[in-house]
């Protein structure tokens, strides 16, 4: 009885410790359950990741960009006035900036004035060859008159020399025909050089004025030089945007060249993305990209892809590689893609040229068949 009692009182024990032992199995085949679940959404996330950025090329090597222009006066003097303020948004055809004028208002005055005497002197000329060819005909007719007495005088020295020489005409008469005769000849002569001296002016004249109508042409020509310095002495803006850099002062001399501000075309950003020449391989213009600027985390802004540089960013630097050398070291190159924008005009007021984007572009339809 003792034995069965120790026995009966064994076996609850033996029970408990069987129990216990099979009690844990339940935990472990949930954990190993929820650990294969774990395994398969990571592999699903996995697959998902990788399909979306299968044909996603990123770089957050990327600037925003803008055709600023840089403006410089054309002519010398001192600034008279600065029409503009730093951040001013302007449009093209505005005013900024007034150089003071008065040398430049007086050189034109003075090649005015100097195209009047010009077109006076000309107008001079003109008028000697019309008196001058008045003077030709009076010649002229000097000159016929002076043939006819030369004619009359000649007949009649002719006609008496043969009654001289017989002696029924005084030789003394004879001898005034000839001296008759002799001063027609010499006023024929000296009516026909009148004639060509007077003809000769006329080319004198012509040569006259063709000289002035070359320094009419070239005065003219420097009264639309003095117009063009005058009109630059007030500075106006190109193209639409806003003003920055702006350094030029009233009272500044300022020489042509001399940097006086800039305008950003703010509405014409675009972005320049350093994407490595193992991303292109897929990229093509017209491909769709998103910009995350940093300065707007909480803005996307869709893109297009636009063109690509005719070269690698090191073509372009001040000192190109030179790999013809021993020391050469292969580097992945990275090439500017420049991206359209495609934002709205809100967006846009808070876009600034330099800001860090980073860029997806989307190479799907490219790369589908690849």
């Amino acid at each position: 009885m003792l034995y069965l009692s120790v026995a009966t009182s064994a076996s609850p024990a033996h029970s408990d410790a069987s129990s216990s032992v099979t009690r844990p199995k339940p935990k472990s085949k949930r954990m190993r359950l929820l650990l294969l679940i774990a395994i398969v959404v990571i592999a699903l996330v996995c697959a998902v990741w990788y399909f979306l950025t299968r044909y996603t090329e990123s770089t957050n090597d990327a600037y925003l960009q803008a055709d600023s222009v840089t403006l410089a006066p054309k002519v010398s003097g001192n600034i008279v006035a600065v029409l503009v303020n730093d951040n001013q948004l302007v449009k093209a055809g505005d005013p900024l900036v007034r150089i003071e004028n008065d040398q430049y208002q007086a050189r034109v005055n003075e090649m005015q004035a100097t195209i009047k005497a010009r077109e006076a002197a000309i107008e001079r000329a003109r008028a000697d060859i019309t008196r001058q060819q008045a003077e030709i005909e009076q010649a002229q007719a000097q000159y016929a008159s002076a043939q006819v007495q030369l004619r009359y005088a000649s007949h009649e020295y002719d006609r008496y020399r043969p009654l001289a020489a017989s002696g029924a005409e005084a030789s003394e008469h004879l001898a005034d025909l000839k001296r008759s005769r002799d001063a027609a000849q010499a006023d024929v002569a000296a009516n026909a050089a009148a004639v060509k001296a007077a003809s000769a002016q006329i080319a004198t004249l012509k040569a006259q004025i063709v000289q002035s109508e070359a320094e009419l042409a070239s005065s003219r020509a420097s009264l639309a030089q003095s117009d063009i310095d005058l009109r630059n002495t007030l500075v106006s803006s190109p193209i639409d945007g806003v003003v920055g850099n702006r350094t030029v002062r009233v009272g500044q001399y300022v020489q042509p060249g001399t940097r006086m501000l800039t305008v950003v075309p703010l509405n014409d950003i675009y972005l320049t993305a350093n994407f490595k020449e193992t991303q292109l391989t897929n990229m093509r213009p017209g491909q769709p990209a998103t910009l995350h600027v940093d300065a707007l985390p909480d803005l996307n802004i869709k893109g297009v892809v636009d063109s690509f540089s005719p070269g690698t960013g090191s073509q372009f630097a001040l000192l190109p590689p030179e790999n013809a050398t021993g020391n050469f070291t292969k580097i992945v190159q990275r090439v500017p893609v420049k991206i359209r924008i495609n934002a709205s005009p809100e967006e846009r007021k808070r876009l600034l040229p330099g800001m860090s984007v980073t860029v997806d572009v989307d190479t799907h339809e490219q790369g589908a068949g690849k």
